[in-house]
């Protein structure tokens, strides 16, 4: 059962005014927000294992697209990266780096691994970014990663399957 409540008036607690509502919620748009709320968000997820052994980035295949609404505003963006492991090294460091369609927008982590008998380290590997793209077009946000001094490394590869996450949220200008 739907209810409604209708008024005309409704008076302040010290009845010293009144507030009009004539389409208060009804007009509200992105454009009607103040600066610094958040627009809209967006998410992706990634969980397959992928490995590199190449001194050149390689794509995670973790990504997500956000298509902001005006020039001004600013993407938040997180990320989670998740089972980072150095697969054939007693040394290693993986750097993992964010980019906007394609080009780079900011060095998210050096994660460093060291053993002397077992290359079996794992971890997460996690940032968050405040960027600026300037556009109102379909902008494509990803994580790529390399490792840094010889042998390889994976990503997405934890014993308890887990899953890399990046979210992007638009804020208002």
């Amino acid at each position: 059962m739907t209810s409604k409540l209708k008024t005309d008036v409704l008076e302040t607690v010290s009845g010293s005014g009144t507030i009009a509502l004539t389409n208060q919620l009804s007009g509200m748009t992105s454009a009607s927000v103040p600066a610094g709320s958040v627009i809209q968000v967006v998410s992706g997820t990634k969980s397959s294992v992928v490995t590199n052994s190449t001194g050149t980035y390689v794509d995670t295949g973790l990504q997500a697209t956000i298509t902001p609404t005006s020039n001004s505003s600013k993407i938040l963006v997180i990320v989670d990266q998740q089972g980072c492991k150095a697969t054939s090294m007693q040394t290693g460091d993986i750097n993992i780096k964010l980019q906007r369609n394609g080009s780079d927008a900011y060095k998210f982590a050096l994660g460093y691994f060291y053993s002397s008998s077992s290359n079996e380290f794992r971890t997460g590997i996690s940032g968050h970014y405040l960027d600026s793209p300037s556009s109102t077009s379909a902008t494509i946000y990803k994580t790529v990663f390399r490792p840094n001094d010889g042998g390889s490394c994976a990503v997405q590869n934890d014993n308890a399957n887990t899953v890399s996450t990046i979210t992007l949220m638009e804020i208002k200008g």
